[in-house]
């Protein structure tokens, strides 16, 4: 349930989105000048670190607050790591790390990617698609072992291969060679990898949710602007239907990450209601973003195809993210294997319960 304070973490967002990461004007950019006023912009109003305790170096702000500030991101489909940098800041207070100033990202960020710690402390492993791992300045690491950790690494303690998303967007391969953390602390029993993955999963919900939001707008301000065969596009019926279907799927994705975030903002520990919800929401919202994007560049037919065009901004990252955490494919066989453990007794009655 959204409260005073979401909507006024949510406004401070969008007008520095708005001032300083506006989609139209950072297509057109011929360089990345615009991200350091945009990055100091988010430190200074707190909203970087919204997920640290004031005690550890963050702003103090709830989960719920964060999870606007999440959303408000993906209606402006900013292309900086703030998302990483708020699940790598909730990772290490998990353990009560002090959280470093700067671009952080977290590892591993895929279900099947493990980092192990050694008897001496050091971490070893690879991680897999990382989301702008070549932009942080520090990993927030939980690694596995006799006692799990959760770690603060320096980024440049680590090898990086360079890899890409479909947005473009750095998402490269972190390797961890007897790295030596500069702060670790033992992971508590509620915080392990899948409890990261569903963090993380609903994290890319709200994005997804946010960025069809101004998909929607979009579309339907281009098919009421659009003239052929002398009238405007959306009055034409399969129009009208399409984007009816699209704002259907937008309803549906605000409303399943919506429902994740307030679970886990509410919940004491990542538990049976928690996983219901989260993996739910990255199948859905996963499901929507690939039939939104396809519905947006029909309405927009060839111009929204073009570079010059914001729309690909959207869709792009939309469909990026759906890899990010485990893709839906993956959750749904994980979710279908934990019912199916419970057995057909407990079906109904977990389903009924949310």
């Amino acid at each position: 349930m959204a409260r005073e304070s979401d909507h006024i973490v949510a406004e401070t967002a969008a007008r520095i989105f708005a001032d300083l990461a506006d989609p139209q004007t950072v297509n057109r950019a011929k360089d990345g000048t615009w991200r350091t006023p945009l990055w100091r912009a988010l430190a200074e109003a707190g909203l970087a670190l919204a997920w640290v305790p004031e005690s550890l170096g963050g702003a103090g702000a709830s989960m719920a607050d964060g999870f606007e500030i999440v959303r408000t991101a993906g209606r402006y489909a900013v292309p900086v790591p703030l998302a990483e940098t708020l699940a790598a800041g909730w990772l290490l207070t998990q353990a009560g790390i002090e959280a470093p100033a700067g671009a952080m990202s977290v590892a591993p960020a895929s279900p099947e990617d493990r980092i192990g710690v050694g008897p001496d402390g050091t971490l070893n492993g690879r991680a897999r698609r990382v989301p702008f791992a070549q932009e942080a300045g520090h990993f927030a690491v939980l690694a596995e072992g006799a006692q799990p950790l959760i770690a603060l690494v320096h980024a440049g303690q680590c090898r990086l291969d360079e890899g890409r998303n479909l947005a473009g967007e750095p998402a490269d391969a972190v390797s961890f060679d007897q790295v030596k953390p500069l702060k670790s602390a033992p992971a508590p029993a509620r915080v392990d990898t899948t409890a990261l993955m569903l963090m993380g999963s609903v994290i890319r919900a709200m994005q997804t949710a946010g960025a069809l939001e101004t998909v929607l707008s979009l579309s339907v301000a281009y098919a009421n602007e659009r003239v052929a065969f002398e009238r405007p596009i959306g009055k034409f019926q399969a129009v009208q239907q399409n984007l009816a279907r699209l704002a259907g799927e937008t309803a549906a994705a605000l409303a399943v990450a919506a429902s994740a975030a307030d679970t886990i903002a509410e919940a004491q520990a990542f538990d049976e209601a928690v996983r219901l919800e989260s993996a739910s929401a990255k199948i859905r919202c996963a499901e929507a973003a690939t039939e939104g994007a396809a519905i947006a560049h029909q309405v927009f037919g060839a111009i929204g195809f073009t570079r010059e065009h914001v729309l690909h901004r959207f869709t792009l990252r939309m469909l990026a993210w759906r890899d990010d955490f485990g893709n839906e494919s993956w959750w749904a066989a994980e979710l279908g294997r934990h019912i199916a453990r419970r057995g057909a007794d407990d079906f109904w009655p977990l389903v009924a319960s949310r």
